[in-house]
C-alpha cells in the first residue's frame, strides 16, 4: 500500500516541481530520490510499517509475492532513471512532466499487481495506459512520434472497450466483480462454466494479450516502439510490460486458475503464435530498435508460460525472468539512445570506440538470448520447467527451445556488428555515470544467473 500512495504523491510532486525549477537539470535527481523513497516504502510494507492498512474493502490485496514483484520493478525503475535520465530531460522542457507521468504509470502497475476486483484491474490498466499514449507522442515535432501516439491511443481505446465488455459479461453471469473461489461461483461451477462467463474470460484474455504485446494482438508494438522516443520505448518494453504481465498472472493464475479447462487451450495458442511470430519477424529486421520491439514480443511468449502454468516454479521463474529481462532491456535501450543510427551498420566498430559500453551491451544481449551464466538463461529454464510441471508434453518444450535458438541469431547479429565489423559509429557523448550504471546492471544480471535463490527467490521468505 505504501508504494501505491507514495508513487501518486511523488507524481504530483514532480508535476508541480516543473513550476519551481523552470530551468530544469534537477528533474533526474528528484526522480531518483522518488524511486528511493518508493523502495523504502516497499521495505516498510514488508516490515508492516504502512501509511494505511486500508485495502478499499478488500478490493486490493498485498501479499508477499506482490510486494517482492513491486520491489523488483522499483529497482529496475531506479536503473532506468540512472541510465536514461539525461535523455528524458532532453525530450521535454526539463523533463518534470514526463517523470510525473512515469510515476503515475507506477501507480497503475501497483494497482495491476494488487487488485482483487475486476474494477480495480480496469482502473490499474487505464492509469498505466493513458500516460503511455502521451509519452509516445512526446517528440512533438516528429511526425512519426505523433502518428505512433495516435495509433496507440485509438487501438488502446478499442481494446479498453473489449476489456469492459468482458468484465460486464462476467458480472452479468456471476453478480460479482471479485476474484477468487471464495468470492466467485466459478469454484463451485468449474465443471459447467456458463457461456457468458467463458466469453467474458476470453475477451479479458484478448485485452490483456494486447497490453503485453502477445500475438496476434501485437501489431501495434513495432510502430509504437519505433515512433516513440527511444528512452520511452525502453520504459514501455520493460517495466510497463512487466506490469501488464503481473495483472495477467493475477487474473488467470490466481483468480480463475480453477477454470483453466475453459481458457487453457486459447492460452497455449497465444504462446505458440507469440513465440513463432515474434522470433521470425525479428530475424528479418534491419533496425536494431525494431528488432528489440519484435524480440520483446518473443520474450512475451516465455512470460505467458508462467500465466498458463500457475505453479510454484512459475512464480519463482516469473520473478527471475522479470528482473533479468527488465535489466537487460533497459541496458540495451540505454546504448540505443547513444547510437545515432539504429540500423545494424550503425553499430559497426562500437567495441573499438566505446569498449565498456559494447561489453556491457553484449552481456545484456547474451542474457536476452538465454545464454548460461546469465539471469536470462535461468528465467527461460524456470518457464520451461513450470510448463512441464503443469503437464505439457515434450512438443511444446522442443518448440520453445527451437524458438529460443532462433533468437540467438538476431541478438548475436548486433554483437557481431559491434565486435567483428569495421566502422566508426556516430554516438552521443557517453558519461562516466552511464558506464558505471551499465556495469552495475550487468553485474546484477550475472549474479541472477549464478545465485538466483540468494539474490531473489529466497527473499519471498522475508515478505
Amino acid at each position: 500500500m505504501n508504494v501505491l500512495i507514495l508513487s501518486t504523491i511523488w507524481g504530483i510532486v514532480m508535476m508541480f516541481s516543473g513550476l519551481v525549477f523552470k530551468k530544469g537539470g534537477y528533474a533526474t535527481y528528484l526522480a531518483i530520490a522518488g524511486a528511493l523513497v518508493l523502495l523504502l516504502g516497499s521495505i516498510g510494507d514488508v516490515s508492516n510499517v504502512v501509511i494505511t492498512h486500508s485495502t478499499f474493502g478488500g478490493m486490493l490485496s498485498f501479499d508477499g509475492f506482490t510486494e517482492l514483484f513491486l520491489s523488483v520493478i522499483l529497482v529496475a525503475t531506479l536503473f532506468y532513471f540512472l541510465l536514461s535520465g539525461r535523455e528524458i530531460e532532453a525530450v521535454g522542457n526539463g523533463g518534470f512532466d514526463y517523470y510525473a507521468l512515469i510515476f503515475f504509470v507506477i501507480t497503475g502497475i501497483t494497482l495491476s499487481a494488487s487488485y482483487n476486483n475486476l474494477l480495480m484491474l480496469f482502473l490499474g490498466i487505464e492509469i498505466l495506459s493513458i500516460p503511455l499514449y502521451i509519452l509516445t507522442g512526446s517528440d512533438k515535432k516528429n511526425l512519426k512520434s505523433n502518428e505512433a501516439s495516435l495509433k496507440y491511443f485509438l487501438m488502446g481505446s478499442f481494446i479498453t472497450g473489449v476489456m469492459l465488455l468482458g468484465i460486464t459479461l462476467i458480472y452479468g453471469d456471476t453478480g460479482s466483480f471479485n476474484l477468487g473461489p471464495a468470492a466467485s461461483p466459478f469454484g463451485m461451477m468449474a465443471a459447467s462454466l456458463p457461456v457468458l462467463s467463458k466469453v467474458g474470460l476470453l475477451l479479458l484474455m484478448f485485452a490483456m494479450a494486447f497490453k503485453v504485446s502477445a500475438a496476434p494482438f501485437h501489431f501495434w508494438t513495432p510502430d509504437v516502439y519505433d515512433g516513440a522516443p527511444t528512452v520511452f520505448s525502453s520504459f514501455m518494453a520493460t517495466i510497463v510490460k512487466a506490469g501488464g504481465f503481473i495483472a495477467f498472472l493475477r487474473l488467470f493464475g490466481d483468480g480463475y486458475a480453477n477454470t483453466q479447462y475453459s481458457w487453457g487451450s486459447a492460452m497455449l495458442v497465444l504462446i505458440v503464435l507469440t513465440l513463432l511470430i515474434g522470433n521470425l519477424t525479428a530475424v528479418f529486421q534491419q533496425s536494431a530498435k525494431r528488432m528489440m520491439a519484435y524480440s520483446s514480443i518473443a520474450q512475451a511468449g516465455f512470460m505467458l508460460m508462467a500465466v498458463y502454468s500457475h505453479n510454484t516454479e512459475a512464480t519463482d521463474g516469473f520473478l527471475v525472468y522479470t528482473a533479468s529481462y527488465c535489466l537487460a532491456t533497459v541496458g540495451v535501450f540505454a546504448t540505443l539512445s547513444k547510437v545515432k543510427d539504429h540500423a545494424y551498420e550503425g553499430f559497426n566498430g562500437l567495441a573499438k570506440k566505446e569498449p565498456l559500453l559494447a561489453l556491457t551491451t553484449a552481456i545484456c544481449l547474451l542474457s536476452l538470448a538465454g545464454i548460461p551464466l546469465t539471469g536470462g538463461f535461468l528465467g527461460k529454464y524456470y518457464m520451461l520447467y513450470a510448463l512441464i510441471k503443469s503437464g505439457q508434453g515434450p512438443y511444446m518444450l522442443v518448440f520453445a527451445v527451437l524458438c529460443a535458438a532462433v533468437s540467438v541469431y538476431y541478438y548475436f547479429r548486433l554483437i557481431q556488428a559491434m565486435y567483428f565489423k569495421e566502422g566508426n559509429p556516430a554516438t552521443a557523448p557517453v558519461s562516466t555515470g552511464l558506464k558505471v550504471g551499465m556495469v552495475g546492471l550487468t553485474v546484477l544480471i550475472i549474479l541472477l544467473g549464478i545465485m538466483p535463490y540468494d539474490l531473489l527467490i529466497n527473499w519471498k521468505l522475508f515478505f
